[in-house]
């Protein structure tokens, strides 16, 4: 199916409004299903005991979910037709490639500029792009860079169709993220074929992330199954991209961070309700018991590739400077720093925050702790003054928690 082009008539300022148009889906990612989360808090609730075969079974179902993703051939026969954008000036080079493609059954969009296309970009989500590089106003590159910057475009394939040979154009090209490319005239067989592989990648790709989308619910679950946290991993979230930019980590760190609010305490899903629910002091049996949810968070985790930064926070995130944490007793900075970075947000939510056992601490009260659980040696002295500053540069705190 050929769709007919829509025509950019609005002001070229308006493409900064692309930069926003996802924002909404920034929260949704993390949220969870209000239906789903019943569901998975109702299974929690009777199943009092849920240990190793539980786990197991957890794990065995993402490594199972991987196999059959990377060994997944898409049949465009039993699947929906790929939806392909082409972008060009030229119409009749814009129609060529147009014709070529929707014989192969694909669905294809229009679009005459590089602002028109971006436009379409959030309105269809397409699975490819092919994209001319030479345009006016906003060419080809532009196009792609901004789309490759955007968390919610970035995966898409893109092949840039050029008359440019020459050398310094294909860096550019790679340089602004072009997944491949194709010069002019192009070959029917080659373009027809590079899209079938991009297009099977991204959904590939796709099938892995929906996996993934699985541990945020089970951790959501775990949340609500134990009810002192409260809000404790929404706020994790936020304290973890805020700190994270006010130490000037890497845009994957901070991501790392943010995912580490939600999937810190995932293992708790194979710790008994008696044990995790407890209100009174711990057993030493029971303590070893609870201490195993570091590591039963990890073999959960460990199958899928794009959180393999966050299994370093769920293992060493109790961990402690001078070394007397768990699992391993970890010292200094062989502790991993982003589960050092998280452990300071974690502990400091968990002092601000009113629980059955204790009161909410006011901010200096809870600094103080930190302080003196700093000298006692069990965290890293630079990091706790750092966390110190950043909690001190915000003018209206009531206001940034709230």
């Amino acid at each position: 199916m050929v769709e007919s082009k829509t025509k950019y008539t609005g002001s070229k300022d308006n493409i900064i409004g692309f930069k926003n148009v996802f924002v909404s889906k920034d929260a949704e990612s993390y949220s969870l299903d209000l239906s789903n989360k019943d569901m998975m808090q109702q299974k929690a609730e009777t199943a009092p005991c849920l240990m190793n075969d539980l786990v197991n079974s957890i794990h065995d179902l993402f490594v199972s979910k991987r196999v059959q993703a990377q060994g997944l051939i898409v049949n465009e026969f039993d699947c929906d037709a790929p939806k392909i954008l082409v972008v060009d000036d030229h119409a009749a080079s814009r129609m060529a490639t147009v014709a070529v493609l929707a014989m192969e059954g694909n669905e294809v969009i229009e679009a005459d500029s590089g602002f028109t296309a971006v436009e379409l970009v959030a309105q269809k989500a397409p699975d490819l792009i092919v994209l001319d590089v030479m345009m006016p106003d906003m060419d080809g590159f532009q196009v792609c860079q901004l789309l490759k910057q955007n968390e919610h475009t970035r995966l898409i394939p893109i092949i840039f169709i050029t008359g440019l040979n020459d050398r310094r154009s294909r860096i550019r090209g790679i340089e602004v993220g072009a997944d491949d490319f194709l010069s002019k005239p192009f070959d029917r067989l080659e373009l027809t074929a590079r899209v079938k592989s991009l297009v099977r990648q991204k959904r590939l790709n796709e099938e892995l992330d929906h996996t993934e989308q699985v541990l945020f619910s089970i951790a959501r679950a775990i949340e609500s199954r134990d009810p002192k946290t409260g809000d404790h991993c929404e706020r994790l979230v936020k304290f973890g991209k805020a700190f994270g930019e006010y130490l000037n980590l890497t845009h994957n760190q901070i991501r790392d961070l943010m995912w580490g609010g939600y999937l810190h305490d995932i293992g708790k899903v194979g710790i008994p309700d008696a044990v995790l629910l407890k209100t009174g002091k711990f057993t030493a049996q029971e303590w070893d018991i609870m201490k195993q949810h570091v590591l039963i968070g990890e073999k959960i985790c460990q199958p899928l590739r794009n959180i393999r930064g966050v299994i370093p926070i769920i293992r060493h995130h109790h961990e402690r400077w001078d070394g007397s944490g768990y699992p391993h007793g970890l010292v200094g900075d062989d502790i991993p720093y982003l589960a050092q970075v998280f452990q300071i947000i974690d502990i400091f939510d968990a002092l601000i925050s009113e629980r059955p056992y204790k009161r909410a601490f006011t901010l200096e009260e809870a600094l103080a702790v930190m302080a003196e659980e700093t000298a006692l040696g069990w965290r890293n002295p630079r990091l706790m003054q750092q966390f110190t500053e950043f909690i001190a540069s915000f003018q209206d705190w009531q206001l940034w928690v709230s």
